[in-house]
C-alpha cells in the first residue's frame, strides 16, 4: 500500500524537533511536540502499513515519528562508517592493497617465504614483548627521541613556524635505523639467520650493518656500481660493521638495479634469509611493515608539538619522498588529519618533463616492480626507466604503494624539486641553522620557497639524515648554490 501525498492535506501537524547530541556522540534525543487533527492519527496508520513502514506498530500515533528517529540514526551511524572507512583506506588493507596499489607479485619459489612473514609479522610487531624491546633500543641504542627544533632564521625568511624533525641526530645518521632495529627483531624472533638489503645512498645499508653488528648475524648489502662510487664513505663504514658488500653492475647500477639483485639473491636462499627491505616497498607486508616501524616520528611529533605549542598537530608536514620511508613515518599518526596538509618532494633531477628524472608521482604510470603493484617510470611496452637525480637515496623509479594511493586520491601534494634547487636548500639550511642536510632532505628544504605560509602557520619538516656522506657532491656542484656557494 502506498501513501498518497494528498492524505497530509486532511491534517494539519505541527511539530517541533530538536536534537541533542550526547556527550558519546553516537545517539540522539529526539522531542517532538505535535498538535494532530482528527485524521492525523488515520494518517501515521496508514503509513506504518505501507512499504516503507513496513507495517510498524501504528497503535500510537507517534509510531510515524519514532520511525523517522531510528532511520535518523541509522543514518548517522551508516555515515560514520563511511567516513572511517574513507579513513582506513589510506592504510594497507586484509589483501595487503592501498586503494588499487600494493599486493604481493613474487616469483613461486618466494610465494611461501612471502605467505609465512605475511601471517607473522602483525603478531609479533604488535605483541608486549616486542614493543618493550624495540621501544628500549629506539631510546638506548638509537638516541630516541630526536628532537624537534625551532628554526628560528628559516621561520623569519619563510613566514611561518617551521619546526626540523632531527633524525639525522640518529645513531648511523638518518631515519633507517628505526627501521633495521625493528626489522632484526622481527627476522630473529622468525629464526632467520642470514640477512639481505638493499642501499641507495648508504644509509639503510649502514643502519642494517649496524644492527647485523649488535645481533651478530650475517649481512649481506646490494648497492649500486654507480652508488658504490658516490657514497664510498658509507661503503667503508658498512665493511667496517662487518657487511659484505655487492657491488650490482647490471641496468644503470644504482638502487632499482640493487633491489633486484637483493631479491635474486632472496630467491636462492628464501629459508634462512630475511630480506630488510629499506622503504614503503615491496611485496606485501613490507610497505606496512616499514611504515609501521617508521612512524615513531610522528608519534613523537604529536606528544613534542604539545609540549611546545599546546596542541598536538601542525598545520603542515613536509617531507622527502623516493620508495617512501621516511615520508611515511612523517605522516603516519596525521594521514586522517584532515587539518594537516602533507607536502612531499620527490626528486626532479633536470626536470620532471626531461627524461632525466625521478619524479615517479608526476611521470610515473601504473605498473609492478619489486613485487608490488605502484607508479613507475615506464615506456609503453613497461620496460623500467632509469631514473635520474643527484640524490642516490631518492633515485628509485618507483613509490611505494601508500603513498601512491593517497596521492592519487589528493590527499597529499607532491612537488618536484630539481637538482639545483636541492642542491641550494642544502647550502641555505647549513648556511642559516648550522645543519648539513643530506641532499635527500635538502629536497623537502627547497620545497619551502615553492609554498605560502601564514605567519602562525606550524610546519614541521624531516631532516631525514646528515649531509657527511654529501659534502664531495654539496662541494662539486657549488655553483648551484648561487651566493652561497662563494668560498
Amino acid at each position: 500500500m502506498q501513501i498518497n501525498r494528498n492524505m497530509c492535506t486532511f491534517a494539519t501537524v505541527k511539530h517541533h524537533v530538536i536534537r541533542q547530541r550526547h556527550e558519546n556522540d553516537e545517539q540522539y534525543l529526539v522531542v517532538a511536540q505535535l498538535e494532530i487533527l482528527k485524521v492525523a492519527r488515520y494518517v501515521a496508520i496508514m503509513y506504518c502499513y505501507s512499504d516503507k513502514g513496513a507495517r510498524r506498530n501504528a497503535t500510537s500515533p507517534f509510531s510515524f515519528f519514532k520511525y523517522v528517529a531510528v532511520c535518523n540514526k541509522r543514518k548517522i551511524k551508516n555515515n560514520k562508517q563511511k567516513q572511517r572507512d574513507m579513513k582506513e583506506s589510506y592504510f594497507v588493507d586484509e589483501k595487503g592493497f592501498y586503494g588499487e596499489f600494493g599486493g604481493a607479485y613474487v616469483p613461486e619459489i618466494l610465494y611461501a617465504t612471502v605467505r609465512n612473514l605475511q601471517e607473522t609479522y602483525r603478531p609479533i610487531v604488535e605483541s608486549e614483548a616486542f614493543k618493550a624491546e624495540y621501544h628500549a633500543l629506539l631510546k638506548d641504542y638509537v638516541g630516541r627521541p630526536s628532537p624537534l627544533y625551532y628554526a628560528r632564521r628559516m621561520s623569519e625568511k619563510y613566514g611561518c613556524q617551521l619546526y626540523l624533525k632531527r633524525e639525522d641526530l640518529n645513531h648511523t645518521g638518518a631515519h633507517k635505523i628505526n627501521n633495521t632495529i625493528g626489522q632484526i627483531l622481527l627476522a630473529k624472533k622468525m629464526g632467520k639467520t642470514r640477512i639481505i638489503a638493499e642501499t641507495g645512498a648508504g644509509q639503510h645499508g649502514v643502519a642494517t650493518a649496524t644492527v647485523c653488528a649488535l645481533m651478530d648475524m650475517k649481512c649481506e648489502v646490494f648497492m649500486g656500481a654507480t652508488d658504490v662510487e658516490r657514497q664510498h664513505t658509507n661503503v667503508e663504514r658498512m665493511k667496517m660493521l662487518g657487511a659484505e658488500v655487492h657491488p650490482v653492475r647490471t641496468g644503470n647500477m644504482t638502487l632499482s638495479d640493487a633491489c633486484s639483485e637483493a631479491i635474486r639473491d632472496w630467491c636462492c636462499h628464501p629459508s634462512d634469509t630475511f630480506y630488510i627491505v629499506g622503504s614503503t616497498m615491496g611485496p606485501h607486508p613490507y610497505p606496512d611493515l616499514v611504515a609501521r616501524m617508521q612512524s615513531v616520528i610522528s608519534e613523537e611529533i604529536k606528544w613534542q608539538l604539545e609540549e611546545k605549542i599546546g596542541r598536538d598537530y601542525p598545520d603542515y608536514l613536509v617531507a622527502c619522498i623516493g620508495g617512501g620511508s621516511n615520508a611515511a613515518g612523517t605522516i603516519y599518526h596525521y594521514v586522517d588529519d584532515e587539518r594537516v596538509k602533507i607536502v612531499l618532494a620527490e626528486a626532479g633531477g633536470h626536470g620532471w618533463q626531461t627524461d632525466y628524472t625521478a619524479a615517479t608521482i608526476h611521470k610515473g604510470t601504473t605498473g609492478i616492480l619489486h613485487g608490488a603493484k605502484m607508479l613507475v617510470m615506464q615506456d609503453e611496452d613497461g620496460q623500467i626507466q632509469e631514473a635520474f637525480t643527484i640524490s642516490a637515496g631518492l633515485d628509485y623509479p618507483g613509490v611505494g604503494p601508500m603513498h601512491c594511493n593517497m596521492a592519487k586520491k589528493g590527499r597529499t601534494q607532491v612537488l618536484s624539486i630539481n637538482d639545483d634547487e636541492a642542491i641550494y636548500g642544502g647550502y641555505e639550511l647549513t648556511r642559516m641553522e648550522g645543519i648539513i642536510p643530506a641532499i635527500e632532505s635538502a629536497h623537502a628544504i627547497a620545497a619551502l620557497s615553492k609554498l605560502t605560509f601564514k605567519k602562525d602557520d606550524v610546519v614541521v619538516l624531516t631532516v631525514s639524515g646528515r649531509g657527511d656522506k654529501d659534502v664531495e657532491t654539496y662541494l662539486k656542484n657549488k655553483e648551484m648554490a648561487k651566493e652561497y656557494g662563494n668560498f
